[in-house]
């Protein structure tokens, strides 16, 4: 198993890493993924190790030629787990038989648990009237053959993590937990072949039984947050209908697909590549990519993405990319990154976590201790306080408090059409008291219209138009667009904010091509192509506002935050704009130094900046800001540099996901505090010895259980004020 999942997920990237993607199974809590993690990173020259809480998934980073892969799953399965290829319908097959026997052993514990309880009932009935010795330890032996079955059966489970835990010289939580089991249960079968008053097979059993209960609610929790990668690594096909030259079909894996290959999809089919329609029509649901719900009609010429679904009629495609340089793997890819980034909660929760277990370890050493020496009781009642300690201070609600709404708050993001890139994303997000919009293809559709036609020379025209195809900038596309089919002209270079430049002929800005200032045209955007010997010539454009513009400027506004115009066109078009959405504070002319310039100077003046823009052309400004987001689809999604990426054209979104946020922040803030209170309660009474292994085990699956039904508080639909489409 070791080499086919080191062969099977192992990538090297542009920037010379070598990479490794598997899935580790037997991890239950944060525990098992520090423990991973800290072990990895101690390989030379790895430089990142993380785990995915929710898919198990492991991603690990080394420099070229320092390790081979086998090194890293020899490591992780020296730890005591099992390395092996991701494969999306095993792990759901694994996840049901797993769940299938959490079940059988609740069934199990649940039936030995209720029937020692009668007997329990009767000996404790009896200890107080005149129950017989002989009859007591009958009793007590009728327990043994229905408990010690059960808890064979029953604690698998546990012993199972627990013993490859200790096989790794290591512990985890299942260790205390089987230790406790198995010492009441001993101590139990001591004190009944010593005829003693006191057994404690009620107390083995009911302890997994509630934990068995308390494990099983945790997968069932943990399955309705499933993080937003495994519901995209759903969406994947596992092969494609290869069109061969001679026109019979066959069907091929993904991995064994090139660009130029023709693959056939039927109706009601998911596209399993990125490609190019070469034959027929149909409407594909593309909400994947756009964000849209509408199915898009698509024709021959038409890019689609793999993931999506052909509603109607049978496609034919050349393919592009296959495998994992689709887009839905790129996303995938992003996901996973956002997913395991280390927020500034998550390292205090870590950091938290890594003090507290050596702590209450050293305090049950000290309670068996001091009830041995000072309390005046024997080893069994000191051994068993110790245990209860142990047991009651597992720092798995610690260590869930902060991943298990952060794997909310990103399905639900994406739920809406919302990328979360960034893993601090959403904390920077919840902090923002300023928002600064760009205009074009940010407030306004972004498909300007060339306004002037009549007015313009075609020669001028398909002139300007083949420098015009070497950007991407909206004016620019909307001058090739009018011009027709033109070809690209070659060595063009772009000053971003500026404009094009081709020798001494230039294309955009008034300033950028010499132009005086007095010739204006009131609220049109523009661009002007400068030429030697030749008057300038002005191309001017009209673009409409999002639809959903207004009232999401006017939502930020009502959550108190001040929102801000910056743009790099000129005065006219930025100021009728701000007008009709009611903003009032704008700023046109700006270049993108003076961009960044701006927000620094908010920055200064503490205001934490929220930049909306276009992800290509405003990458410096998104990368300036405290927290950025960016209207992007297809393949500019993994291009742009902002936090968040926003798929279709609406601004809702925008409002949508700073709810999230700060919904997000509230749900981890709650969290620790429950963390917090349940442990300064529950450590003093276990230290006193006023709780029994029982109890102990209710209270710290219920702390776990407690703190994820909290962070599922997030996906209910009134968890946030407004959706993300008006």
């Amino acid at each position: 198993m070791t080499t086919v999942a080191a062969a099977q997920g192992f990538t090297r990237d542009a920037d010379g890493y070598e990479n490794l993607h598997m899935v580790v199974e037997g991890i239950h809590c944060p525990s098992c993924i520090r423990k991973i993690e800290g072990s990895l990173t101690q390989l030379a020259g790895v430089v990142s190790a993380r785990v995915n809480l929710s898919t198990r998934r492991l991603a690990v980073s080394w420099e070229k030629g320092a390790l081979e892969p086998e090194d890293v799953v020899a490591r992780v399965e020296a730890l005591g787990f099992r390395a092996v290829p991701f494969n999306p319908d095993l792990m759901r097959d694994q996840e049901a038989a797993e769940d299938k026997r959490l079940l059988r052993a609740i069934g199990v514990a649940g039936f030995a648990a209720a029937n020692i309880m009668l007997l329990s009932v009767s000996v404790w009935s009896g200890n107080v009237s005149d129950m017989g010795e002989a009859t007591r330890t009958l009793m007590h032996w009728i327990s043994a053959l229905i408990a010690l079955p059960a808890i064979a059966y029953a604690g698998q489970p546990f012993f199972r993590s627990a013993a490859r835990a200790i096989a790794a010289r290591s512990l985890n939580m299942d260790v205390p937990i089987s230790l406790a089991v198995l010492l009441a249960a001993g101590m139990s079968v001591f004190q009944t072949m010593q005829g003693g008053r006191h057994a404690y097979f009620d107390a083995a059993v009911m302890l997994l039984f509630f934990l068995l209960i308390g494990r099983y609610l945790d997968r069932r929790m943990r399955t309705r947050a499933r993080s937003a990668v495994q519901n995209l690594l759903a969406l994947r096909s596992r092969a494609a209908m290869v069109i061969w030259e001679d026109g019979r079909q066959r069907p091929l894996p993904l991995e064994a697909l090139s660009p130029g290959m023709r693959v056939a999809v039927a109706a009601g089919e998911r596209i399993p590549v990125d490609g190019i329609v070469t034959s027929g029509t149909g409407e594909v649901d593309t909400s994947l990519v756009t964000g849209e719900s509408v199915p898009r009609t698509t024709r021959p010429g038409d890019l689609v993405y793999a993931g999506t679904l052909n509603l109607s009629g049978a496609l034919e495609l050349e393919v592009k990319a296959a495998d994992e340089d689709t887009l839905l793997a790129e996303i995938v890819r992003l996901m996973e990154a956002a997913e395991q980034g280390r927020a500034r909660y998550v390292r205090l929760a870590d950091r938290a976590a890594r003090v507290y277990a050596p702590a209450v370890h050293g305090l049950a050493g000290a309670s068996f201790l001091g009830w041995l020496m000072l309390g005046g009781v024997g080893w069994e009642a000191a051994l068993m306080t110790a245990i209860t300690v142990l047991i009651i201070t597992c720092p798995c609600a610690l260590g869930l408090a902060v991943p298990a709404v952060q794997v909310v708050a990103s399905g639900r993001l994406l739920e809406h059409g919302v990328l979360l890139k960034s893993g601090d994303g959403l904390e920077r997000l919840a902090a923002i008291n300023h928002v600064v919009f760009d205009k074009t293809g940010t407030l306004t559709v972004g498909a300007p219209e060339l306004a002037n036609r009549s007015e313009i020379d075609d020669d001028d025209l398909r002139e300007a138009a083949t420098i015009a195809a070497a950007s991407r900038h909206p004016l620019a596309r909307a001058l090739v667009e009018a011009a027709g089919t033109v070809p690209v002209a070659n060595h063009v270079h772009e000053e971003p904010g500026r404009g094009l430049s081709l020798g001494d002929v230039r294309l955009g800005s008034r300033a950028w091509c010499g132009v005086d200032e007095d010739k204006n045209d009131g609220n049109a955007s523009e661009l002007w192509f400068k030429r030697p010997g030749k008057p300038p010539v002005c191309f001017r454009f009209q673009d409409r506002l999002k639809t959903d513009a207004a009232p999401a400027i006017a939502a930020l506004k009502r959550m108190g935050l001040a929102v801000e115009l910056l743009s790099g066109d000129r005065e006219g078009p930025v100021e009728a704009v701000a007008r009709a959405l009611g903003i009032d504070q704008s700023q046109a002319g700006k270049t993108p130094d003076q961009k960044i310039a701006r927000l620094e100077k908010l920055a200064v003046q503490g205001r934490r900046v929220l930049m909306v823009g276009d992800g290509l052309n405003d990458a410096p400004a998104l990368a300036a800001a405290f927290a950025s987001m960016s209207p992007a689809t297809g393949a500019d999604i993994s291009q742009t540099a902002a936090d968040f990426v926003i798929q279709g054209n609406s601004l809702m979104p925008v409002v949508f996901t700073l709810d999230i946020a700060r919904a997000t922040r509230r749900l981890i803030l709650q969290n620790f505090g429950l963390a917090l209170i349940y442990n300064l309660i529950a450590v003093p009474i276990a230290v006193a010895g006023l709780v029994t292994p029982l109890i102990a085990a209710i209270a710290m699956s219920a702390s776990s259980v407690v703190v994820i039904a909290n962070a599922m508080r997030l996906k209910a639909p009134n968890a946030v004020a407004r959706k993300a489409t008006p």
